[in-house]
């Protein structure tokens, strides 16, 4: 069973808001790593590159924790377990794009190398934890 996102918490995910998100290492020892972050309708969608610790864990272990806070009031927090349902480079050029007009203003993103192939994660939730509780209250 998975949880949804309320409006309020769409809201937060609105705004320039990093997002940290937890993958586990084939060790089994957490790598948690800054990210742009979006929403498509409940799934959170990341960018990241082939070859990066993130995306090789994300290949080969869905399981991913990700946490968010309000950058307008720092005790708003989203935290959300989840699992990765998609990974795929198709169109991931094309999101790192949007992420970077979301999150610098530019129609193109600034950083790409060459040499790298993005990839596109989507994320289901499965469980989602917003503090406060009352969230959709204090942000409506």
């Amino acid at each position: 069973m998975t949880d949804t996102f309320t409006p309020a918490s769409h809201a937060i995910f609105e705004k320039k808001v990093l997002a940290h998100v937890a993958t586990l290492m084939p060790d089994g020892s957490p790598n948690v790593t800054p990210v742009w972050v979006m929403l498509d309708g409940n799934d959170i969608i990341i960018n990241t590159a082939l070859g990066r610790s993130k995306a090789r864990n994300l290949a080969t272990d869905a399981r991913v924790a990700v946490s968010l806070t309000d950058p307008d009031d720092p005790y708003v927090c989203i935290a959300v377990m989840g699992t990765v349902t998609q990974f795929t480079t198709d169109g991931a050029d094309a999101m790192i794009d949007q992420l970077a007009k979301k999150y610098l203003g530019v129609d193109s993103y600034p950083f790409r190398s060459e040499t790298e192939v993005r990839v596109t994660v989507r994320i289901q939730p499965d469980r989602i934890s917003m503090q406060p509780q009352e969230l959709g209250e204090r942000i409506a």
